[in-house]
């Protein structure tokens, strides 16, 4: 179930990005979601200031740490967030 639902809000983060693109190159009729930019751009800002201060939680991917910085851009702690919790799992096994 938690899988699920974080698998849902980065499909809305998705969404969101997706819309605010959408709108700044015009494929969106004049006058509707005129607030997607700016919700993206929130987003991204917030998810950057993620980035500096949960960097230790970041580099736990077991990928390339760019794509672990993409991902964290993109969807915050959708993307840290069970890394450290699988870390505090695996560190209070052993």
């Amino acid at each position: 179930m938690k899988l699920t639902i974080n698998y849902l809000l980065r499909a809305l983060c998705l969404l969101a990005y997706a819309l605010a693109l959408a709108k700044m190159v015009g494929l969106v009729p004049e006058g509707s979601f005129d607030r997607a930019p700016l919700v993206a751009g929130v987003l991204l800002t917030l998810h950057a200031a993620e980035l500096v201060f949960m960097f230790k939680h970041v580099r736990l991917y077991r990928g390339a740490l760019a794509v672990s910085v993409l991902l964290t851009l993109l969807f915050g702690l959708l993307h840290w967030k069970p890394l450290a919790e699988q870390q505090a799992l695996t560190s209070n096994r052993g």
